[in-house]
């Protein structure tokens, strides 16, 4: 579809002068020119100047940074608005209404002292998006924390716990590496639907599975003894 510059302002919200200056700059390209002052854009201008936006904005990207990823946009799942932003969205898992809390109001929202709060920001048990941002998300883990260390739960366990996770981040980042070796322009639909299933299809069923096998195997345990 062809739009006007006037229509994509409308639906990018983006002034005519940022998108000319994102143009001048090699970060989108040329209008379509069917006259001398007649120009059309499409649906790829869309797509790019949301990516953008996304980068500049969540990510604190610098433009040289952005052209930079969509000149080796071969080399690399995120250079496509559309499906980075619901993947990172879904995975920080912070709802769109979600109150924020800076860290001094967090503590008084959670009523906990400063050094409980180091304490979990340092062994990775709190993963704040942002380093003076935190949420209910936050919150409800340092509720599990207390209500582990009061029914007796070793705190070296829960610190092994987040050491599994953070294996298999890496695991996971491993994949999308070998995903971005081969992708191409006609594979690049495939490579993210490969992507969103294994992590939230695939791994969940992995995991569940075998803590139900665990599970099971324990309960026969004490049937047998």
């Amino acid at each position: 579809m062809e739009y006007k510059i006037s229509e994509l302002v409308a639906r990018t919200n983006v002034p005519k002068s940022t998108i000319l200056y994102y143009i001048r700059k090699g970060l989108l390209p040329e209008a379509k020119k069917l006259k001398s002052n007649v120009h059309r854009y499409n649906d790829e201008h869309i797509e790019l100047i949301g990516y953008i936006k996304y980068m500049q904005e969540e990510i604190g990207s610098t433009n040289e940074q952005i052209k930079f990823a969509l000149q080796h946009k071969n080399q690399s799942l995120s250079s496509s608005f559309s499906m980075i932003e619901p993947l990172m969205n879904t995975l920080s898992a912070v709802a769109r209404d979600a109150v924020h809390y800076t860290k001094k109001e967090f503590l008084k929202y959670c009523n906990v002292d400063s050094t409980l709060l180091e304490q979990l920001l340092d062994d990775g048990l709190l993963v704040p998006i942002n380093d003076d941002d935190f949420t209910e998300k936050e919150a409800s883990v340092i509720r599990l924390i207390l209500s582990f260390k009061e029914v007796g739960v070793e705190y070296a366990i829960i610190k092994e716990y987040v050491k599994h996770a953070k294996a298999l981040s890496q695991l996971e980042s491993q994949m999308q590496m070998q995903l971005c070796n081969v992708r191409s322009d006609q594979n690049f639909p495939m490579l993210w639907k490969i992507m969103f299933e294994t992590l939230f299809n695939a791994k969940e069923y992995l995991f569940n599975r075998y803590t139900y096998k665990v599970l099971l195997k324990s309960l026969k345990d004490e049937i047998i003894r």
